[in-house]
């Protein structure tokens, strides 16, 4: 751990301030000097600008992606993107490819992060990646390297385009095959970075599998989560937490949003998987609150702010600020005017096309979501809004793709209670058919299957454990849908949980779960912390549920249907 003082600075910054500082009185005067035909005032040494949250690739395409980065004051972001082959090599002539980017100007309004969307980009190719920023004196302060590769293109198959012609163009390879890797739950329960055990090391497990992109299933920060500097685990091991200010109590204010984002880049394999690896993100409740929905008024002690609406907003942009999303922009349409005539942020849900095999459908499962009741309403409430369910129908059945991922914050047939009563999530404890916002969730399915929709897979995180959950309508109290599978992953350095009951309302078989030893229980040895990954090859679907030392639970793998 390096402990804080009372204001957030480490201990250990304060150290090597000290050191610096006895460094520099121990120079000779006449080496610290100004030499005299400078005019008294004049700055000789100006701050460089840093990046000290790292950099990140997201909603990567097979012509696309957005560069993020923050830096540590107002500068103007500059991105260089080269084309490499596996080797890291820059490759020249056929498929020789770089692109100098200005992006827009960080300044503190933003919190200095910054967005570009890279458009027009060669598909199927890996590209090396530099950030900067340049200050408003001309100065170029730090360089951060990172890389990412784009997906196959639509026309590709298997390294063949789809009427049987080689990929015409460059020398890259064109395989559709990839990989991808998801989970959720990052620093929550009072777990935080603890660097005596390595920091986040599930970070690093994913990594190391190589995987062309990342979805982040929500929870990316606890807001709702303070983090002490210690904490004792059940079996007398104190967990040391790396704490910074805006990280010791409940997130409130816009700048105590930040910072949570803020300390997560503070872990070293967060950062070099950001880098290195695309991040498809989505957000569930604890980047705001937990459990919460429009309209709540909180009746939480720990907070002054009470209003959800207020906590959101402010939630909400600090998430959109740190998360290399697609930005308003590059959405399909704008943000709209609020009653008050103020503009509100442009949707989050979305699609992404990884290509012939894979599209990812990102859904938003909190903003339009109805109150926490107990969930047996026999009119149907919202978790998605009528906006969004017909925006799914619709892209999922014009969907080309082989398979239609489903990236849901919140899981469908597992039950997730809020209190003694009231339901989380669209699970209610009825088996039977359709209530509350089942009800949303049978018509998306009903639709599905009334449009020969096939190989639909649902991956989502939120519950702390991991499971492989089958959907059929011979066990179900609701038939109008066709058999899919719901795959379940997380936390990945957070506090575990679970198993939890099943509500039988669309048939779900538990063919596999795990959980941790007991409830809370801490990410130190890593076997209770989980992610998926999936490997797309000829077709096939294969899913693996990993521990956080790389260790593979269960495995299964999927054959497309015609």
């Amino acid at each position: 751990m390096t402990p804080t003082t009372r204001d957030g600075v480490s201990r250990r910054a304060i150290v090597r301030g000290s050191v610096l500082a006895a460094a520099l009185a121990s120079v000779p005067a006449a080496a610290t000097a100004a030499p005299a035909r400078f005019p008294a005032g004049v700055a000789l040494v100006r701050n460089r600008l840093t990046l000290p949250s790292g950099i990140a690739t997201g909603d990567v395409t097979s012509n696309s992606a957005v560069l993020w980065s923050r830096t540590s004051g107002a500068g103007q972001m500059t991105a260089i993107l080269r084309a490499i082959d596996d080797g890291g090599e820059i490759l020249r002539g056929r498929g020789a490819f770089e692109r100098t980017l200005r992006g827009p100007r960080a300044t503190q309004a933003s919190d200095f992060t910054a967005k570009i969307h890279a458009d027009k980009l060669p598909s199927n190719t890996r590209f090396a990646l530099e950030i900067s920023f340049e200050d408003d004196g001309g100065g170029v302060g730090e360089t951060v390297q990172g890389s990412f590769r784009t997906a196959p293109d639509a026309g590709t198959y298997n390294g063949k385009g789809r009427a049987g012609e080689k990929g015409k163009g460059s020398d890259l390879p064109t395989s559709s095959a990839q990989s991808f890797v998801w989970t959720g739950d990052t620093a929550g329960q009072g777990w935080g970075i603890n660097e005596e055990i390595g920091g986040m090391r599930g970070y690093r497990a994913m990594h190391q599998t190589r995987p062309d992109f990342f979805i982040h299933s929500g929870d990316t920060v606890y807001a709702d989560g303070p983090l002490a500097d210690t904490v004792v685990e059940q079996d007398g091991q104190v967990w040391k937490n790396l704490v910074t200010e805006e990280v010791s109590k409940v997130a409130e204010t816009l700048t105590e949003f930040r910072g949570r984002h803020r300390y997560n880049s503070m872990d070293a394999n967060m950062r070099a998987m950001f880098a290195d690896v695309p991040v498809i993100a989505n957000w569930d409740d604890h980047e705001t609150t937990n459990n919460w929905y429009p309209g709540e008024i909180l009746d939480d002690p720990r907070y002054t702010v009470r209003d959800v609406n207020t906590l959101a907003a402010r939630g909400r942009q600090a998430w959109q600020e740190n998360m290399p999303i697609t930005d308003s922009a590059a959405l399909w349409r704008p943000g709209k005017l609020d009653d008050a005539g103020q503009y509100q942020p442009a949707r989050i849900y979305r699609k992404i096309s990884r290509g012939p095999q894979l599209d990812v459908f990102c859904l938003d499962m909190r903003t339009f979501k109805s109150p926490n009741t107990d969930g047996k309403e026999p009119y149907a409430t919202t978790i998605l809004g009528q906006e969004q369910v017909d925006w799914l129908i619709r892209e999922v059945t014009r969907s080309k793709a082989t398979w239609k991922v489903i990236a849901a914050d919140l899981p469908l047939g597992i039950i997730v209670p809020d209190g003694a009563v009231n339901q989380e999530s669209l699970a209610n404890r009825d088996p039977g058919a359709p209530l509350g916002k089942e009800l949303e969730i049978a018509g998306v399915l009903s639709a599905f299957k009334r449009n020969r929709v096939k190989n639909v897979v649902w991956l989502t995180a939120d519950v702390h454990y991991c499971a492989a959950h089958h959907y059929s309508p011979e066990r179900a109290g609701f038939k109008d849908f066709d058999p899919f599978w719901e795959f379940v992953a997380g936390p990945i350095a957070a506090g575990s949980f679970g198993p939890n009951a099943m509500d039988g309302t669309f048939g779900p078989e538990v063919v596999f779960s795990k959980a941790g030893r007991f409830p809370g229980e801490s990410p130190r040895n890593g076997e209770n912390q989980f992610f998926g990954h999936v490997q797309l090859e000829d077709d096939t679907f294969s899913v693996s549920l990993r521990n956080a030392n790389g260790a593979t639970v269960f495995s299964k793998v999927l054959t497309p249907e015609r």
